[in-house]
């Protein structure tokens, strides 16, 4: 059963990205991996080809497109040539720092930062994670306090998505110690401020063309027109934002489960064992049928939460769930397609060892999956 999401304007639109990965993802993706780091040359391209920022309002240089089926095609896209650290780095600039722009900035901050989302001259990137405070984002220790005009920002930040490029940094910090959840602010930090430092590029498991870093913020003067919305309402921009941000997770897991799953039915149509193709042998056979039969029912709720975020009604439990559950199905497809491989699955120069590495980080970053559970068990309390 194939997903009924699209209509004939995204299908044409992935036909452009298909020709957007082919020419300027595939040749890259090795060198990408070596040097850590993806060229800005791709994002320039990618902003030229109209791949980049689509919500960013037309005066403002975008195409003011919020139809997020679109956002799904560019996933799909990438994910069928198995960059996940490029869909990585897109979907943190227009699914998390534009999201938190568009929904808070003021006119005049709006003027400043939105044309470089459309054309791919601005990387963005979301500080909240510290080293001793992960999911529990009220422990965080970064402080800003006001200072006549200007608030003096102070702390560290870690594994930060896009830290080594990012161009501008929205950094989650405390305003108020007293004041509870209304003691957090937004600030926004750009490339250049005195004070701000990056760390080393972090050394990760998967994902090694997505730059990763830890950043610093010694006595930097944040201008207060550079704060993100109303002062102490930090923490609710979060929490209101996180479905979006899970919902991207939740369909990087899906599209990468689908092209995993397309490459391992392929090879095991090729390879041979004992005579015959070994995808005709009953065992991997009916491994195959569970997976294709998880997958598209998988497909059928990322579906309805796509339908849902675009009518503005997807909550965050049921993004949760679709965080959930796409991650915890990712990480059972892929595994099951390398062993399918046999000994090649273990080799690097088949995507689906690559898949394996960059798919284990799934299940931790936009919340961990045990706290996408205690989401849904709480919900299920109140009910």
């Amino acid at each position: 059963m194939k997903t009924d999401l699209f209509e004939a304007d995204h299908e044409l639109f992935a036909q452009t990205v298909r020709g957007f990965v082919e020419r300027h993802v595939v040749p890259k993706m090795a060198k990408w991996d070596t040097d850590r780091l993806i060229d800005r040359e791709t994002w320039l391209a990618a902003g030229e080809q109209g791949l980049l920022g689509l919500a960013v309002p037309e005066q403002y240089g975008g195409a003011g497109e919020t139809d997020y089926r679109f956002r799904v095609v560019i996933q799909t896209e990438i994910a069928r040539v198995g960059a996940s650290a490029l869909q990585s780095g897109f979907s943190t600039n227009d699914d998390i720092v534009l999201n938190y722009l568009l929904r808070h900035a003021n006119p005049e901050q709006r003027e400043r930062w939105l044309p470089g989302f459309a054309t791919g001259a601005t990387i963005g990137a979301i500080a909240m994670s510290e080293p001793g405070a992960g999911s529990d984002l009220r422990a965080i220790q970064t402080s800003a306090v006001r200072d006549g005009d200007a608030w003096v920002l102070n702390g560290s930040k870690t594994f930060i998505t896009s830290g080594i490029l990012a161009d501008l940094v929205i950094v989650f910090a405390v305003t108020d110690r007293d004041a509870g959840s209304r003691g957090f602010g937004l600030f926004v930090v750009e490339d250049g401020m005195p004070g701000f430092g990056r760390g080393r590029k972090l050394d990760k498991v998967g994902l090694h063309a997505q730059d990763t870093a830890e950043l610093f913020f010694d006595n930097i003067r944040v201008p207060a027109a550079n704060v993100l919305g109303e002062l102490g309402g930090g923490f609710g921009y979060l929490m209101r934002s996180l479905p979006l941000e899970r919902l991207g997770i939740a369909i990087a897991g899906q599209v990468s489960a689908e092209a995993v799953l397309d490459w391992t039915l392929a090879y095991v149509r090729e390879r041979r064992a004992f005579g015959k193709p070994i995808g005709e042998f009953q065992g991997l056979g009916f491994t195959l049928a569970e997976l294709r039969t998880a997958v598209e029912v998988s497909r059928a709720y990322i579906d309805r939460c796509v339908r849902e975020h675009n009518a503005g009604t997807l909550t965050a439990v049921d993004a949760a769930k679709a965080k959930l559950w796409a991650t915890e199905l990712q990480d059972k497809v892929i595994d099951a397609g390398v062993q399918l491989h046999g000994g090649y699955g273990y080799m690097m120069e088949y995507p689906v060892a690559k898949a394996y590495i960059d798919a284990r980080i799934q299940r931790i970053y936009g919340g961990t999956n045990e706290i996408m559970k205690e989401i849904i068990h709480r919900d299920l309390l109140r009910a």
